[in-house]
């Protein structure tokens, strides 16, 4: 049998020989030789321009290959290929240049460049690229390097169509070159295979038809666009003119309101700056960016164009999208209306004033240019100044977009259709939901009398008190009480406040779970629209001030009832208007939400699609909120005392059309739908009741698919995630301890009936194997009377059995150093792949590999020169840490260039009567 092993290693050395360096994708990399540090002391030095950190994660260097441009006002390319044929994304970007000896760096994407070879002068007509050229990320003039958010890549190769990567220097002034010293300025990208849940991407606002007349003081030049697509999310952006620009602005437009995305003086450094306030920009909202150029000193007219003596105006705005909607590059060339532009703010109009040392630094390279100098002409200095202070954005600039968490809750919860939602004092969720009955077409009859007691009340608990973060259920109560529950709520005391459409009653339960009601309102089965009766009552809503009830009646009576604690009769009172003439009376009040900070009381209104708000103490009609978002039906409502106050709200499915339901957040006071949200791995079909807790996480039940769906806000699902992916980590650590320690007694305890006893997995159970062995052992004892003088023989087996295959694998592994002498005889040093060394030093650290404790061939041999370990990982004998090569890396060695998954985005109908 060792034989054998040892054959069958030998073979896969051989065949691994034969082709090393061709398996491996990066491999077939054709770099443009290699890049040098752009430091003009060390640009003799050279590196490789791929290093690779582990199978998901590399680095790329761009660099210019030791040029001297030939005169001032140059601009040189060089380009690349994407080094591998997949879906690859680029995390960071780590600049390498001086403004002594560079004026800017811009980096493009595209399939054609004009040059494969070397590089070539790009400042005329060969340009950058043969095919549309996609600006990806811009450098300049020492300016610091914007960072990437993490979860988010530029997305290169594979289908992206970009196969190329173009890097374009110009060079300003070539006095800095009188000494002859070369220039290797470029780039280093991080990269990764690792698919990243958001993709950034490039919005171009550009001015194509604008003129500046000789003389003029002040010529603007205003670009404006509805956008048309998919929410996205903007986190910087580049303003770019030539010497006439005085200052770029662009904002984005809703309801009239103009929110700035960023604003600078182009004549600072070109780069990439970080947005004051990151923007999320909507279906039908407008961009709108002005130029403001001065043509004073001029005498002739400035058209727009590419030439030194023409102008640009130029606003890049840098954003990112949710992977699964994703459009990376889009633009805008449409002049503004001038309607439109009468609201842009004053501080678009007002030059960025700059102080004659910072204007010196802009338009020349001497070589004194590193010391600090103002930025601005007024006493303070601090670059950061040259956005003037704003007030503080809506509530959506600020993070407010809702994701769902897909692994809540951690258990499976066994509902029926979830028709209710509930908080209490401490923000555990309260479920109310229908167990074995389902509201169907033959519930009722005409006269709304429930048809089916015969089945008898629900027999599972109705009611159930569940974790909010881990969603395990706390208590269950409700048993034998209810026959189509509806809507609930919690009093101050946590006691429970319910409606049953069926029985045609709201009852009060105690908190302590007790099936005996405290209050009931209502007769049983008995439809009415007196005070003393219900029509399918469906919500219920506690004053947490006064303990006053008020019931939402219902889905015969268009009504909302108030009662004491006690369940008194106070008043009730219909739908309102602030034109009574024009009242349109309730269609199913639906869903409460009382409003404690305001003292009032919201109804969603279910069939008008609208939400109705009143005086909780008098019933008078304070306002409505009817968005076209909503659709014809509004479910549920919640609200939240927080940032003014804001109304949480769930719709029903449009009629004929293929959009499912949708949460909403609406600012109460504005009325401004502020983000709208769906679950990403279950379609809503009939979202029928949603809260909000007091840190902002919210629930949705669905009555369609009997789920609860969890989200919270994009920032939380981030930290969410990356203290996830700790625990992953520490998960998988402790999993290879455990097959360590495993191992141990394995090689050296007695084992009779066999030489090879296989790890059990993690979770099964480790006693199984050794029982099912012993029973085995008994067995035979007893079949065999000579058993016991050959277990003895066998005793000595595993010893000799172990000795003789560390005799052939020695063998082996002087066989494998011998053939990678040979190999590096035969091939030189070319093309080397770099990979970094394991935890442990020296020889024995690249036996061991990284997790340590096992022999692992694949690290031996891929750490010489023109080997790949691809082939040989599955000799380790932690096979399961390595069971594939695209996949073998751990969270935290993908930690440095990619984030662990978090965040998402956007929206059924049923029964009617629900």
């Amino acid at each position: 049998m060792g034989v054998l092993i040892c054959s069958m290693v030998v073979l896969a050395l051989i065949c691994q020989s034969r082709c090393l360096g061709v398996k491996n994708p990066l491999h077939r990399f054709k770099r443009y030789q290699e890049s040098s540090y752009s430091d003009p002391n060390e640009c003799s030095k050279t590196r490789p321009a791929l290093i690779l950190s582990n199978p998901n994660n590399y680095s790329l260097d761009i660099r210019m290959p030791s040029v001297i441009p030939a005169a001032s006002e140059s601009y040189l390319c060089v380009s690349i290929p994407v080094p591998t044929g997949r879906d690859s994304y680029i995390v960071d970007f780590v600049p390498h240049a001086t403004m002594d000896t560079a004026h800017h760096m811009l980096l493009y994407g595209c399939r054609k460049p004009f040059s494969n070879n070397g590089y070539w002068d790009c400042g005329g007509s060969q340009g950058t690229c043969e095919d549309e050229a996609k600006i990806i990320y811009a450098w300049a003039r020492n300016a610091p390097p914007t960072k990437l958010p993490r979860d988010v890549g530029f997305k290169v190769g594979g289908d992206s169509r970009i196969t190329h990567l173009v890097l374009q220097i110009h060079y300003g002034d070539i006095s800095a070159f009188r000494d002859h010293h070369r220039d290797c300025s470029g780039f280093t990208l991080r990269m990764t295979s690792k698919p990243q849940p958001f993709i950034a991407g490039m919005y171009l606002m550009m001015s194509v038809d604008t003129v500046i007349p000789p003389g003029k003081k002040v010529t603007n030049a205003d670009i404006a666009c509805s956008y048309q697509s998919y929410p996205m999310y903007t986190f910087a952006f580049r303003t770019h003119t030539h010497g006439l620009g005085q200052v770029v602005s662009g904002y984005r437009v809703r309801d009239g309101k103009w929110t700035l995305i960023g604003r600078q003086s182009p004549q600072l450094p070109q780069a990439f700056y970080p947005a004051n306030n990151p923007v999320e920009i909507r279906y039908g909202d407008k961009l709108a960016a002005r130029c403001v150029f001065s043509g004073e000193g001029k005498t002739t007219t400035t058209y727009i164009g590419g030439t030194s003596d023409d102008e640009m105006c130029n606003f890049y705005i840098m954003f990112y999208m949710d992977s699964k909607h994703a459009i990376p590059y889009m633009n805008c060339m449409d002049p503004g209306r001038s309607e439109l532009f009468k609201g842009i703010p004053k501080e678009a109009n007002v030059p960025i004033p700059l102080s004659p040392d910072m204007m010196a630094m802009m338009h020349s390279h001497s070589h004194h240019m590193g010391r600090k100098v103002s930025a601005m002409t007024n006493p303070q200095e601090d670059p950061g100044l040259l956005q003037p202070k704003r007030e503080e954005e809506e509530v959506l600039d600020q993070g407010f977009h809702l994701v769902e968490i897909a692994d809540w809750p951690e258990v499976p919860l066994r509902l029926g259709q979830v028709s209710g939602l509930a908080l209490d004092s401490n923000d555990n969720l309260v479920i109310f939901h229908r167990g074995d009955h389902r509201w169907g077409l033959h519930s009722f009859n005409n006269q709304y009398i429930y048809q089916q007691q015969s089945l008898g009340p629900i027999q599972q608990s109705t009611i159930l008190l569940v974790d909010p973060t881990k969603g395990t259920v706390l208590k269950a109560s409700g048993r034998n009480m209810f026959y189509l529950p509806h809507g609930i709520a919690t009093d101050e005391n946590d006691n429970y406040w319910v409606t049953d459409v069926a029985l045609h009653q709201v009852f009060k339960l105690g908190s302590d779970g007790g099936d005996k009601p405290l209050v009931v309102l209502g007769q049983a089965f008995e439809p009415g629209s007196d005070t003393g009766h219900f029509c399918q009552p469906t919500d219920v809503a506690v004053d947490p001030l006064t303990g006053n009830v008020y019931v939402s009646d219902g889905y015969c009576n268009a009504r909302i009832l108030k009662f004491s604690p006690d369940g008194k009769y106070l008043a009730h009172w219909g739908a309102g208007s602030s034109d009574r003439r024009k009242r349109v009376q309730f269609r199913i009040p639906h869903s409460l939400a009382f409003l404690p900070d305001r003292r009032e009381i919201c109804v969603a209104d279910r069939e008008n699609g609208r939400i109705q708000c009143f005086m909780a103490g008098s019933g008078e009609f304070v306002k409505e909120i009817k968005k076209e978002e909503f659709g014809d039906e509004v479910f549920a409502v919640s609200y939240a005392p927080v940032h003014g106050g804001l109304i949480y709200a769930v719709n029903g499915e449009p009629p004929f059309s293929q959009s499912s339901p949708r949460g909403f957040i609406v600012n109460y006071t504005t009325k401004e739908v502020l983000d709208s949200f769906s679950p990403d791995t279950q379609e809503f079909k009939m979202p029928h009741d949603i809260v909000v807790t007091s840190d902002g996480t919210v629930f949705v039940g669905d009555a369609a698919t009997d789920t609860v769906t969890k989200f919270i806000s994009s920032e939380k699902a981030e930290h969410r995630s990356v203290k996830k992916g700790g625990i992953e980590v520490q998960e998988i650590e402790e999993t290879e301890t455990f097959v360590q320690t495993q191992l141990k007694p394995l090689l050296k305890g007695p084992v009779p009936n066999a030489a090879v006893q296989s790890v059990p997995r993690q979770g099964a159970s480790p006693d199984k194997t050794p029982v099912s062995t012993a029973k085995q052992e008994e067995g035979d004892a007893k079949a065999k009377p000579e058993g016991g003088a050959r277990q003895t023989a066998q005793g000595v087996s595993p010893a000799v059995v172990t000795t003789l295959l560390l005799i052939p694998l020695v063998v082996v592994i002087s066989i494998g150093v011998f053939i990678r002498w040979r190999k590096t005889r035969m091939y030189g040093d070319d093309c080397e792949v770099k990979l970094d060394p394991g935890s442990s030093g020296g020889i024995l650290g690249k036996l061991r590999g990284k997790a340590g404790g096992g022999l692992n061939l694949g690290n031996f041999f891929a750490s010489h020169k023109g080997y790949s370990r691809k082939g040989f990982d599955r000799l380790s004998t932690e096979g399961s840490d390595l069971e594939k090569d695209d996949e073998e890396a751990t969270d935290s060695e993908n930690e440095e260039y990619s984030a662990p998954p978090p965040p998402h985005l956007l929206l059924f109908l049923g029964p009617k009567r629900a």
